[in-house]
């Protein structure tokens, strides 16, 4: 067995670090904050979504992005200040528009068996996350967007995955708090939602159980390999020595990537999200059980616990930019007064957290040019919703390495 080291203690590294330790490697997870999950695992929408694998390398994300362009409150933001990076993503981007039907099958099979994974892990380890087992419900205003969701459908269908097409009175039924005027929706009874902080937090001291020598709030300034041995600086001017190192670092394994002579073309798209806290009786009987999702306003929602309800979603193309704007969180806000009009809004938590996404949407998983570095990373926004598959054949391409 080897020696490891895994960089980046968000959700795709803690369960990486899990997986590398059960096969019986020995690890060392580095994350630069003092505790697991801190940034774009710390408050997503909370959905764990086969039925949102759908790509977004579709033509018509490229007519809605120039749309919406103007628009500060748009559902897709692009800042339209050129970078080589933001250029060179959009291409690839648009390089793989033909690939989106594959890609969205393929992403349906893997957040299947991601699920199979990630529960058993949960339930081994005694990992309480607020796992609400009730559905993804996808909502439409009108006709365009609901038979779009029917060829979406056909697609997830091929993918293994089956979701049935309500009417608005079967809305109602399966989420009566839901207010407004629909033309349909379309349900996914398999999928869930969960608190991805509690998870990676839960999982992460389930690793040090399981011998992980766990660094938190350790900087990496640099990374190397030969080949046969890797090499971690930190911050601090220590260096760890390894026979083997995986990247995991969200939208900062571009820059690692380069040093370890690998292009990983990772873009930060930034979302938001915002925390509503049930603080009365009215209100948390007012919020939904059943998770959502807005096609329209691209806004998806998750009930944790009794006291939290989650609204998240938006995507800005805007660089590493974190400012937790005004007038992206409004929307946020505004969705809620207007879909469950009990819900108090009087105390809201807004969070925004950067996406690490590749141009046609697909994790990079595996091997890098070294035989003896790994990457599992680039998740979009899919990252709760796959990470324990992705782990899981991280763990196989380390296994088929160490063989050799």
């Amino acid at each position: 067995m080897a020696n490891i080291i895994v960089i980046g203690g968000g959700i795709t590294g803690v369960t990486s670090a899990y997986a590398l330790a059960r096969q019986g490697h020995q690890v060392t997870l580095i994350e630069r904050h003092r505790y697991a999950g801190m940034e774009t695992s710390h408050a997503n929408g909370g959905q764990l979504s086969a039925s949102n694998a759908e790509t977004w390398t579709h033509p018509s994300t490229l007519i809605k992005g120039l749309k919406w362009m103007l628009r500060p409150d748009a559902p897709l933001l692009v800042n339209p200040r050129p970078t080589w990076h933001k250029l060179s993503w959009f291409a690839a981007f648009v390089a793989a528009i033909p690939k989106y039907r594959h890609n969205t099958i393929a992403t349906a099979r893997l957040a299947i068996e991601a699920r199979d994974h990630l529960f058993s892990w949960a339930q081994a380890e005694g990992v309480d996350f607020d796992l609400e087992q009730r559905g993804i419900l996808h909502i439409y205003r009108d006709r365009n967007g609901f038979e779009h969701a029917r060829e979406v459908s056909k697609l997830l269908a091929e993918g293994g995955l089956p979701r049935r097409a309500v009417t608005p009175d079967e809305m109602r039924a399966i989420e009566p708090s839901l207010q407004g005027e629909y033309h349909g929706g379309w349900y996914t009874e398999s999928d869930s939602t969960g608190d991805i902080h509690k998870f990676t937090h839960g999982l992460s001291l389930a690793c040090v159980r399981h011998g992980v020598r766990l660094l938190n709030g350790q900087q990496v300034s640099r990374v190397r390999s030969t080949g046969t041995s890797a090499q971690v600086t930190l911050a601090s001017g220590e260096v760890l020595g390894a026979d083997a190192v995986v990247v995991c670092a969200g939208v900062h394994s571009r820059a690692l990537a380069a040093q370890l002579g690998d292009r990983l073309n990772v873009y930060p798209v930034k979302g938001y999200s915002i925390t509503v806290m049930l603080q009365d009786a009215s209100s948390q009987a007012a919020a939904p059980r059943v998770s959502l999702l807005d096609d329209e306003t691209k806004l998806v929602t998750s009930r944790l616990g009794a006291e939290r309800f989650r609204v998240a979603g938006t995507a800005e193309f805007n660089g590493f930019n974190l400012d937790i704007r005004a007038d992206r969180i409004r929307p946020l806000v505004d969705w809620v007064n207007r879909c469950f009009p009990g819900v108090s809004t009087r105390r809201v938590e807004p969070w925004a957290g950067l996406r690490p996404m590749m141009p046609d949407m697909m994790p990079r998983v595996g091997p890098g040019r070294a035989p003896n570095v790994f990457y599992n990373t680039g998740h979009g926004h899919l990252g709760w919703t796959l990470s324990a598959v992705t782990a899981h054949q991280l763990s196989a391409h380390v296994a088929r390495w160490d063989q050799h």
